[in-house]
C-alpha cells in the first residue's frame, strides 16, 4: 500500500499531529510524538483525557482532538490508536482535509486499510489523502515512523544534520 514517494509526500508537510499521544514513556504514543522532537520537527500531540504531555524535550499542552488541530490542512498525522479508533480517525481526517496519515504498527485492519485505500462501501469513498500504512517498510510489524521515519525525512529533504552526542541523548530519550 505505501511506497518511498508515500513516505516522502508525508514529510513534506509543514506541520505533524500524533494522535494517540501518551503520556506514559512505556507507550508508542509517547515515543512516537517523541521522536518528532528528536527530530525538530513542529508537532501537536492529541490526547483528550491529559492537558500536557512531558518529554526529555519539555512540557507540550495537547489538544483533545482533530477539530481542534490550529491548520488541519497542512498537517499530517501520526495515528497509534485501535483499529475501531483508527477507523473514525480517518473519517474525520478526511473531513478537514488532513493530507497526510501515517498508520503505525497495531493500529489498522482489514476495515481501516480498505477506507485508508478509498476503497470503502459507504457514502464518502473513504480516505483521500497519503496513506502510510500496511506491510513494508524497515518494521517487522508494518511502515512504522520509529524505524522508517529518518529515511523518509531524508527524501523530503528535511533530515538534519545532528552531533554524536545529541544524537545519542535523542536515541536514550526514546527508550
Amino acid at each position: 500500500m505505501s511506497t518511498e514517494s508515500t513516505v516522502r509526500a508525508f514529510f513534506n508537510s509543514p506541520q505533524f499531529a500524533v494522535v494517540g499521544a501518551s503520556t506514559n514513556p512505556a507507550k508508542f504514543g509517547h515515543k512516537v510524538f517523541t521522536w518528532y522532537h528528536a527530530h525538530s520537527l513542529p508537532v501537536t500531540p492529541i490526547n483528550p483525557a491529559s492537558a500536557t504531555i512531558e518529554t526529555p524535550f519539555g512540557v507540550h499542552a495537547t489538544v483533545k482532538s482533530l477539530a481542534d488541530l490550529p491548520d488541519p490542512e497542512h498537517t499530517s498525522l501520526s495515528v497509534i490508536t485501535p483499529a475501531p479508533v483508527t477507523l473514525n480517525v480517518l473519517k474525520e481526517a478526511k473531513k478537514l482535509g488532513i493530507p497526510a496519515v501515517w498508520l503505525q504498527p497495531g493500529t489498522w485492519d482489514d476495515a481501516v486499510i480498505k477506507y485508508a485505500s478509498g476503497g470503502a462501501e459507504d457514502d464518502d469513498g473513504g480516505y483521500r489523502g497519503a496513506v502510510v500504512a500496511g506491510d513494508g517498510g524497515n518494521g517487522h510489524g508494518g511502515w512504522c515512523v520509529l524505524v522508517d521515519g529518518e529515511r523518509g525525512l531524508k527524501a523530503a529533504g528535511k533530515l538534519k544534520r545532528r552531533r554524536m552526542g545529541q544524537l545519542v541523548g535523542e536515541v536514550c530519550a526514546l527508550m
